[in-house]
């Protein structure tokens, strides 16, 4: 019912910065909180950001906070994550994902997720 692309990602030096954009279809975008997860190789899926539906509210994980930013413009269906002073270790493939209403918003975002992006790739060089 709603699909997720993401693009924005590729190489950076270490200190670089990158956005990832998620575009997203269906007419009740604005209804959906919206989050992103990465996952590094040997490493389990982890989360990162997560924007209320309105976009008044976010929550980020420790390891991101002060130098990613999640955003939306719900007229244009999309979701940002401008990420800034990237690390070696930031270096995952990065997946969007579109909320359950019914679920709720919890510490890390929305509690549980009904559609996902097919994930960038984001490689950060030392």
């Amino acid at each position: 019912q709603v699909q997720l692309v993401e693009s924005g990602g590729g190489l950076v030096q270490a200190g670089g910065s990158l956005r990832l954009s998620c575009a997203a279809s269906g007419r009740t975008f604005s209804t959906y909180p919206m989050g992103w997860f990465r996952q590094a190789p040997g490493k389990e899926r982890e989360f990162v950001a997560a924007i209320t539906g309105s976009g008044k509210s976010t929550v980020y994980a420790n390891s991101v906070k002060g130098r990613f930013t999640i955003s939306r413009d719900n007229a244009e269906n999309t979701v940002w994550l401008q990420m800034n002073s990237l690390k070696p270790e930031d270096t995952a493939v990065y997946y969007c994902g579109a909320g359950a209403p019914w679920a709720g918003w919890g510490p890390r975002g929305p509690l549980v997720y009904d559609y996902w992006g097919q994930g960038t790739q984001v490689t950060v060089s030392s």
